[in-house]
């Protein structure tokens, strides 16, 4: 359990958090300069709250009206920053090294030989920083605050000064890591795409306060938040399995409690779980199942809600199953189908649209 209900002020700049979750990846999410970064280093213990209360697990690290304030060498926190930040005189070893050292040895859970394989350090271990790439200094920061064993990693922004093809190999690192160990992350992104495929709880922040808190998929289907989370990118996040692949085909099947999707091949294994994210603008209706067309993912379900926007468009929520699907369709076209809570519909999406940047592991 993560616990932060906090007021802190930096010169002009004000900040009131509060949220609250036991789920095991929390990410912060909003534009650049609205208090994520201080958020952490308040969990951190660098910047000092007001007043409020910061508790993790069992262990409270700050509470203002009781003056608790852990030092944060005390605090048994991972932070991962957007620059590595690797001391540039030592090995990729001797950076391991260092944050292995930050733990007595009866407390540390995490195993060198495991991490350096995990994140394929092996081949770098005699290197020094100055020979890495940006996506391999991010792998050994990760690896260094890993081996600190901490009760918490903050990973403040990790992917941002990386290019795509970095940020897509280091965004799968998390994944494994995010799987592998049993510790709660605090992820802060201003990428709806990194935050869907590894938060399971999301924190809307905006002007120095939280705003909205909710699971990913509740928080990605409110057409109010659209201010912070963008206009674009609301839509349903569905949790599947991967049934089978079809290579030949290029595609990959997966399961859902409320049918089958088609999306181009992923790199997982068949029962591997992943979250598929389906945009709203993505996600045609009809009010049958075409006999000719080019969809490969036709779904039927029950409208259970009309919401009707600026712009003559109109949001559409449809259950499939046990999953919530939203379209985003003009008000023309919901006046032609007459749609309306408890009519039967299908939702049409294109295989294609299912791409890497919408699927990951769950």
């Amino acid at each position: 359990m993560i616990e932060v209900d906090v007021t802190l002020r930096r010169g002009s700049f004000s900040l009131a958090a509060r949220f609250s979750t036991p789920a095991p990846v929390v990410a912060l999410f909003g534009r650049s300069g609205s208090g994520k970064t201080t958020i952490v280093q308040a969990i951190a213990g660098l910047v000092t709250p007001v007043s409020g209360r910061i508790r993790v697990g069992e262990e409270t690290l700050f509470d203002g009206a009781a003056g608790v304030n852990l030092p944060p060498e005390r605090r048994r926190i991972g932070y991962v920053f957007q620059d590595a930040l690797l001391f540039p005189h030592l090995t990729v070893r001797g950076n391991l090294e260092y944050g292995e050292r930050l733990t007595p040895p009866a407390e540390r859970y995490a195993d060198r030989a495991h991490v350096v394989g995990l994140l394929g350090l092996a081949s770098l271990l005699e290197r020094r920083p100055a020979g890495l790439s940006g996506g391999e200094r991010q792998r050994v920061a990760i690896g260094r605050a890993l081996l600190a064993s901490p009760r918490l990693l903050l990973m403040d922004e990790p992917l941002a000064s990386l290019d795509i093809p970095r940020k897509a190999e280091i965004l799968a690192y998390v994944e494994i890591l995010r799987d592998e160990f049993a510790i709660p992350i605090v992820y802060v992104s201003h990428s709806i795409e990194e935050v869907t495929r590894l938060a399971d709880h999301m924190v809307l922040v905006s002007d120095g306060g939280t705003v909205a808190s909710g699971a990913v998929a509740e928080i990605m289907g409110r057409p109010d938040l659209e201010p912070i989370t963008g206009r674009f990118q609301a839509g349903s996040v569905i949790e599947a399995r991967v049934a089978e692949h079809d290579l030949d085909g290029g595609l990959t099947a997966l399961d859902f409690d409320g049918g089958r999707l088609l999306v181009p091949v992923v790199d997982s294994l068949p029962g591997e779980r992943v979250r598929v994210r389906l945009r709203a603008r993505d996600v045609a209706l009809a009010l049958a199942p075409p006999p000719d067309t080019s969809f490969l993912n036709v779904l039927e379900g029950t409208v259970t809600a009309v919401s009707l926007r600026k712009g003559a468009l109109v949001d559409v929520s449809l259950a499939v199953g046990g999953a919530v699907v939203m379209s985003r369709i003009s008000q023309q076209s919901c006046d032609r189908l007459a749609l309306a809570p408890g009519k039967r519909a299908y939702a049409l999406v294109k295989a294609v649209a299912l791409d890497r940047h919408a699927v990951g592991f769950a």
